[in-house]
């Protein structure tokens, strides 16, 4: 190693998320890798030929992840601007209607999905898991400065629609990224080939899980609001069959869809028994505040997956059910909807909760020797003196704050 090329980058806190913050503290970075993390002092002593950079009274982070985005729906950002006034699937069908007059692709599409994409990126988020059913996701990811994992997204509940798709998923190249809507949207076999082929070829699954009441409803019994959504669209063909009992994931399990790489989306409506399930399955969770609040969907059981040894992750959804797309304002939502869950716990999930369940977690997500130096400095208010209150103003002030980014 060249003792030239080291460089140290300093800061009145450091925060490696798996370690408590350090006050003083600095990185060690060589070639895009940390070499160390600890206290100034003793990294200015091991490397004394490093260059320094002091970035003061900041706080010097992990970039973060947002673990469910949809991109290709930012032109439809007219649905969140005003208080929602109708159901759930009310607003599927407004959505459908908007999306069939501007155009699901187009120039218009792309160039919204583009300005999220990149603000995202300014903002501090390193990494985007993005669904769609257009090209547009790949088309960013090409240009995006970080790392955009764009998943096809693949519906069909009705049994006609069924060797179409199967034949399709077919025609898919191994690096295609592939996963399922939702229980209420894809036919179980359909869902049933999809995680087979992500399992076989050690992709993450992301599915909607659990987001409105009326899936379980429809998952338990064969009836509600969703099944009448779903007929009145003329995909209802009476070849989905009721469980009887239980909820989303019960039925997940019986179709041998959980697993460490299985990323359940929203999970709002999840028994305690249906956690533990989760837990004892390793399947990753991805909480949405900003969408659950707007969509009025409820509030995911955060206390209970801490509980059961689950990190969830964060994402912003997309702008057609959240008005903002802030991964800063998704832990401030959060701790407010959840003020027994630490903001150390809240910043944990937008950084390291994200990284496990994308299976990056190897690379990023924390500081720690190894990994990718890709680091975030967030300016901190003077009176800033323990850890509590660096997680506190990450947590509830780090969208106001004009952070910088480092990336070696």
């Amino acid at each position: 190693m060249d003792a030239d090329s080291i460089s140290i980058h300093s800061a009145a806190w450091v925060v490696p998320v798996d370690g408590n913050p350090i006050k003083n503290g600095a990185v060690a970075v060589t070639d895009g890798t940390l070499l160390a993390v600890g206290e100034t002092a003793r990294l200015r002593q091991q490397y004394p030929r490093a260059a320094v950079s002091d970035h003061c009274q900041a706080a010097l982070t992990p970039a973060l992840v947002n673990a469910h985005i949809h991109l290709e729906l930012s032109h439809l950002a007219a649905l969140a601007t005003s208080p929602l006034d109708t159901t759930f699937t009310g607003w599927i069908n407004r959505l459908l209607q908007l999306r069939d007059r501007l155009g699901a692709t187009g120039e218009l599409a792309e160039q919204a999905a583009g300005r999220v994409a990149e603000l995202q990126y300014r903002t501090g988020v390193s990494v985007l898991a993005d669904i769609g059913n257009t090209a547009i996701g790949r088309s960013i990811a090409a240009s995006f400065p970080g790392r955009l994992l764009p998943f096809r997204e693949y519906l069909g509940l009705a049994e006609r629609t069924l060797t179409k798709n199967l034949q399709r998923l077919e025609r898919e190249d191994d690096t295609s990224l592939c996963s399922g809507h939702a229980p209420y949207s894809t036919h179980p076999r359909l869902l049933r080939r999809l995680k087979e082929r992500a399992r076989a070829l050690a992709h993450i699954f992301p599915i909607h899980t659990a987001e409105p009441a009326a899936e379980g409803e429809m998952i338990r019994e064969g009836r509600g609001e969703m099944v009448e959504f779903i007929r009145q669209r003329d995909f209802w063909d009476d070849s989905f069959v009721p469980q009887g009992h239980g909820g989303t994931i019960h039925y997940f399990h019986a179709l041998g869809l959980l697993d460490s790489r299985t990323l359940c989306i929203h999970a709002i409506h999840v028994a305690d028994e249906e956690i533990r399930i989760m837990a004892g399955e390793g399947v990753k969770v991805c909480l949405c505040p900003g969408s659950n609040q707007f969509l009025r969907t409820g509030t995911p059981p955060v206390r209970a997956c801490l509980d059961h040894g689950m990190l969830p992750a964060l994402g912003t959804d997309s702008l057609a059910s959240n008005p903002r797309l802030s991964l800063w304002r998704e832990m401030r939502l959060l701790a407010k909807a959840h003020p027994a869950v630490q903001a150390a716990e809240i910043f944990r999930m937008a950084t390291l909760g994200g990284a496990q369940a994308l299976a990056m977690d190897g690379c990023l997500g924390t500081l720690a020797a190894g990994k990718k130096a890709d680091l975030l400095v967030v300016p901190l208010p003077e009176d800033i003196e323990n850890e509590e209150q660096v997680y506190r103003f990450l947590v509830e002030n780090g969208d106001q704050a004009e952070l910088d980014r480092i990336l070696l």
